[in-house]
């Protein structure tokens, strides 16, 4: 009775773990969408209905950028060879506003090449994620913003063996596009103290700043000048059909990048948004 009792329990246990068990992720279906969000616990891809973003007109101060990256994301979306690409410089140039917009641009264009969304807390899952990529019959362009690590970080792991190294190494049809604020993705002050208290210098800092030197592309992004500053101003009142007079809107302008104490992409955004709303101006 007690052996009879014992296997009962057993099967009653199997049969429990089963049930919390995450079920297998099944793929979504590629055609629903042109954009997908990657989220964990339980694995999945959501489709995004809208992608956040502007034409790739009203990007101004770029244009060595964006001329690289379309060519890089056109050889790519044509299954000829292409670079995974950092992004890399100063806050609010429209390293993100870019991505974004050369997958419009590829897209309206014909080509079928699909945006995936990684956030950087999730990088540990970015093998799980490949797989499901790897099984479809698409290309995508797999878009991490704002990457970058602390002292004690250990994600930048995962990511090393997927950009080039590791058995199975990156899909084929999977290009990476990541952006940063640091162009070796690890603080100054990091690499500076292993240069300072590791036994072998060259070698604990290789190991920190080789992760971008696996990607192919280094695109900077720098400080904006002030005549790019209000050309971008501009052009968002010219396309969102704001109406406002030179001297008007250069006192405006200048007032506002001083108060914010800076002058970049996202700041002349900021100013056009509080523009359009003074005046009713509805944004999409």
């Amino acid at each position: 009775m007690t052996e009879a009792f014992e296997a009962d329990a057993l099967v009653r246990i199997a049969e429990a773990l089963e049930r919390i068990a995450p079920a297998p992720m099944q793929a979504p279906d590629f055609d629903a969408a042109e954009a997908y969000v990657w989220h964990v616990a339980p694995d999945r891809l959501e489709p995004v209905a809208r992608v956040n973003r502007i034409d790739m007109s009203l990007l101004v101060g770029v244009d060595r950028s964006r001329d690289t990256l379309v060519a890089n994301t056109r050889q790519f979306a044509e299954g000829l060879p292409a670079n995974n690409a950092l992004l890399w410089g100063s806050r609010g140039m429209g390293k993100s506003s870019l991505v974004k917009a050369v997958h419009a641009a590829v897209r309206a264009e014909g080509h079928d090449v699909k945006l995936v969304e990684l956030q950087r807390e999730d990088l540990p899952t970015v093998g799980r994620l490949m797989n499901v990529l790897r099984a479809a019959d698409a290309r995508f362009i797999l878009f991490c913003d704002d990457l970058s690590f602390g002292h004690d970080d250990e994600h930048y792991k995962s990511l090393k063996a997927v950009l080039d190294g590791g058995v199975e190494g990156r899909p084929d049809n999977v290009v990476l596009y990541a952006t940063s604020n640091r162009r070796h993705l690890m603080p100054r002050d990091m690499i500076e103290n292993e240069r300072s208290s590791a036994i072998n210098p060259s070698e604990a800092v290789e190991e920190k700043v080789s992760l971008s030197d696996r990607f192919g592309l280094w695109l900077g992004f720098h400080p904006c000048s002030q005549d790019d500053y209000l050309a971008m101003i501009r052009g968002y009142c010219a396309e969102y059909g704001v109406k406002i007079d030179d001297d008007t809107l250069w006192a405006e302008a200048i007032e506002w990048q001083a108060t914010r104490g800076s002058r970049s992409g996202r700041v002349a955004w900021q100013y056009f948004t509080d523009l359009a709303g003074r005046q009713g101006v509805a944004l999409p």
